[in-house]
């Protein structure tokens, strides 16, 4: 499950330069589950697919931020994999925390896609059809 985390680092860095990263602490890779009860200062935290978190347990990640931290939460709200009738963390959290100072939400379409062109075209009739739409 942390494959595609460390091609995108991997993309970033050299190897070894990654690795010694890890080595030093200079960077951390930990499951959602082993956050509570952390309180991470000085850091930039990313959350990567957070489509599949639950309302508490997004709650939960956001309250470990410490002086000095930023967070930056990612995911897509049409690839959410929790059973049916689950809230996705990353849909309520904007209604929760919309209009907060220091919150921001940026929202994604089509056009942002950097993998190969046909994705962007899957991901637009998918979003067609999810609005019951034909297709131009």
């Amino acid at each position: 499950y942390l494959r595609p985390l460390y091609d995108a680092l991997y993309e970033m860095l050299e190897p070894d330069t990654f690795q010694r990263f890890v080595e030093q602490g200079t960077v951390e890779i930990a499951p959602l589950a082993f956050m509570r009860g952390r309180t991470l200062n000085d850091a930039f935290i990313i959350l990567d697919e957070a489509q599949n978190t639950t309302p508490e347990q997004m709650k939960m990640f956001l309250t470990r931020l410490g002086f000095g931290s930023k967070a930056a939460v990612t995911g897509d709200i049409t690839q959410v994999d929790l059973p049916t009738n689950t809230r996705s963390g990353l849909v309520v959290v904007e209604e929760i925390l919309d209009g907060i100072a220091g919150v921001n939400f940026t929202h994604l379409d089509a056009r942002d896609v950097v993998r190969h062109k046909i994705v962007q075209d899957i991901v637009e009739a998918y979003r067609v059809y999810s609005e019951g739409a034909t297709r131009p």
